[in-house]
């Protein structure tokens, strides 16, 4: 019979709804359960795309023992960490001050208060390498609980009492000093060899990627381009990069970018659109276009959903095994491509005998342009035809606010400047989506088939899609956008700002876990504090209200000794702090759509940190649109810093110097 996990609309809790465990969703009625039954509450964390997590529900959640054992002496909860960010915040917290590390799965093991006494990771299903056996684990926990309960609880109340003394927000503002200081920083752990940042495994520095691109603006450091160029292209010459379709994975295992962890997440995409996006506004690398386009057609491929947001994931593993759908041998080159295609193919991708990857299979790199590109386009489309064929891997097709904020907001402005209408289009039905489901009874972090989940939005949700409202307020010159923003941030300020300073990670009419979470560090995507920032500072600009701009620095001084001591930990941080240094740049575009594309595209082409422009008919209901007007009757753009505006001009070439000056 299946589990209660059968009603979950979370696709990586319906993966585990035919377990023999009798899981519970994180709910007070579990809790609950736990102190009328008397027993612990086994807590299992992770994600659809997960790979490890698949294979220790594999190993111990379908097995029968196994399960009969957790049934007998736990309360079994299953969490999705992209619907619940907040308990996975707590509970990871948890599982790195005990053990020194964290991932995915989490497996914690709490009184039925929720206070945690047990965490770990990935446990197998024997003894191996050190670590203990899954059942080993859980009797030894069982026979804690029934006869050792003093010291349980003596270690529960040890750990919550760490996670309530963790130090809050500290700091000042990060000037220009500290800006250039943590380029330094990060140059200290860039690998000239390879690109990125530290040893293997490897993970897209995104948000630090953005960071640089906008200090070497204000600057012009040729180290800060040369980190974004060096890592940029290692990264999309490698094998996490899909070079038949486009679209990065998570990470990569190894140095040189070679051998991916073969899930493909919607944030990481979103955030190296962006990033490519700009290097190539900076640098006119035709490497970084094609980027752009390719990953954006990814997204509107193989991500979006029918109702028109984006999909969280796509999973790793298919046919049992992890990167079937992606890899090749020689022999399928040559049976799909003949011999001398196969061939030239081969050594173009770097396909080789033994593989790079595993069971003689290679990821295909492209680390050379090939040199007959029609030939590329010929073999690429025959390859992309073939992998076409095989099976495909599971799409978990929830849509999480934040990352779809992300992705509207890279697809909005790569729309306009690259002249890629499909990309605009796109990013405005999904930000009707996000405000129209998601919006329609208070904020709701996730949606399946248009359908609302029951979850409440964390500070990353409304940061992220505030500035997401604005991207489209931006491109489409509808007032309506800033409105839904404004509507967005307002919560923001009055709900989850710390009056130490800074923010929490939810909200304070939010679910009531052991601690409130409130972290400021960037990791695989922007904190909620940062992605709160980048949306307040372009509000600020837009409405000429300092209060979100206050709110902004707040955010900014919190996370400022994350910034200056670990940079690669705050490169959302960093890059907010260069757009409040340049002020940031205003600019407003003001004509007809058919007039005013060359200016608007050339307003979006400036590298001043964190510009913000919005294009629109003359009379636009928004602040920064006040008594600006055409100029003889032709559109004109107007460059403003702090409200104060120069003179409105009319050609690129004259924006462009408004913008030095």
């Amino acid at each position: 019979m299946p589990n209660r996990l059968a009603e979950a609309t979370s696709p990586y809790l319906q993966q585990h709804r035919d377990n023999p465990v009798d899981w519970w969703e994180w709910s007070p009625e579990a809790l609950e359960t736990a102190r009328t039954l008397d027993r612990p509450i086994l807590l299992s964390v992770g994600y659809a795309a997960c790979h490890w997590c698949h294979v220790m529900a594999h190993e111990s959640f379908e097995d029968a023992a196994t399960a009969a054992y957790m049934n007998d002496h736990f309360v079994n909860i299953k969490v999705d960490r992209e619907e619940r960010p907040d308990i996975d915040a707590v509970y990871m917290q948890a599982t790195q001050a005990m053990t020194g590390h964290g991932g995915w799965p989490m497996t914690c093991v709490l009184t039925p208060e929720g206070e945690p006494f047990f965490a770990g990771t990935y446990f197998p299903p024997e003894p191996r390498q050190g670590a203990p056996a899954f059942s080993q684990v859980l009797q030894a926990l069982a026979d804690a609980w029934e006869n050792r309960r003093d010291e349980v609880l003596t270690v529960s109340q040890d750990v919550l009492n760490h996670l309530k003394d963790t130090a809050g927000p500290t700091g000042g503002p990060l000037g220009t000093d500290q800006l250039d200081e943590a380029v330094a920083t990060l140059a200290g752990s860039y690998d000239q060899d390879a690109g990125g940042f530290g040893a293997s495994p490897k993970f897209p520095p995104s948000m630090v990627l953005e960071f640089l691109l906008r200090n070497a603006a204000r600057t012009g450091s040729q180290q800060a381009m040369d980190m974004v160029a060096g890592t940029c292209e290692a990264m999309a010459r490698g094998g996490m990069y899909d070079q038949l379709t486009g679209g990065f994975a998570r990470y990569s295992v190894d140095r040189y970018w070679r051998v991916p962890h073969f899930e493909k997440m919607l944030y990481d995409n979103a955030l190296l659109l962006r990033v490519y996006l700009h290097w190539w506004r900076a640098s006119g690398s035709p490497l970084a276009e094609r980027v752009v386009r390719e990953t954006g057609r990814f997204l509107l491929d193989e991500l979006r959903t029918p109702e028109g947001g984006f999909a969280s994931a796509l999973d790793a593993d298919s046919d049992g095994h992890e990167g079937t759908f992606y890899v090749f041998n020689p022999n399928q080159l040559m049976r799909t491509l003949g011999a001398a295609d196969g061939a030239w193919a081969a050594q173009l991708l770097s396909v080789t005998g033994p593989g790079t990857f595993e069971r003689g299979f290679s990821t295909l790199q492209l680390l050379q342009d090939p040199d007959d590109d029609a030939r590329w386009q010929d073999v690429r489309a025959r390859l992309v035809a073939a992998r076409a064929e095989r099976t495909r891997p599971a799409r978990d097709d929830k849509v999480v606010a934040s990352w779809n904020g992300m992705a509207i907001s890279a697809l909005a402005e790569a729309g306009v400047l690259l002249d890629e209408p499909d990309f605009t289009a796109a990013a405005v039905t999904a930000a009707e989506l996000i405000h129209d489901v998601h919006l329609a009874d208070g904020f709701r972090r996730t949606s399946r088939d248009g359908v609302a989940g029951t979850n409440a939005a964390v500070l990353e949700d409304h940061g992220a899609v505030a500035e997401a409202f604005l991207a489209v307020l931006g491109v489409n010159g509808d007032a309506v956008w800033l409105d839904r923003a404004r509507l967005v941030l307002d919560r923001v300020v009055e709900h989850f700002a710390d009056p130490a300073g800074g923010f929490f990670d939810t909200a304070d009419d939010a679910e009531t876990l052991v601690v409130r979470p409130q972290d400021a560090s960037d990791n695989a995507y922007p904190s909620g504090t940062s992605a709160a920032m980048h949306a307040l500072i372009a509000l600020a600009a837009i409405t000429g209200d300092h209060r979100y701009r206050e709110a902004a620095e707040s955010g900014i001084a919190a996370a400022s000794s994350i910034a200056t001591q670990l940079p690669r930990f705050a490169g959302w941080t960093l890059a907010a702090a260069e757009a409040l240094v340049a002020g940031p740049l205003e600019v407003a575009v003001v004509g007809a759509p058919e007039q005013r594309t060359e200016l608007h595209r050339g307003a979006l082409s400036l590298t001043s940190p964190g510009a913000v422009v919005v294009a629109g008919e003359p009379g636009l209901a928004i602040p920064l649109f006040d008594q600006r007007d055409l100029v003889d009757g032709d559109a004109a753009a107007y460059v403003c810093r702090g409200f104060v505006c120069q003179r409105p001009v009319t050609t690129v070439t004259d924006l462009q110097a408004a913008a030095r000056s």
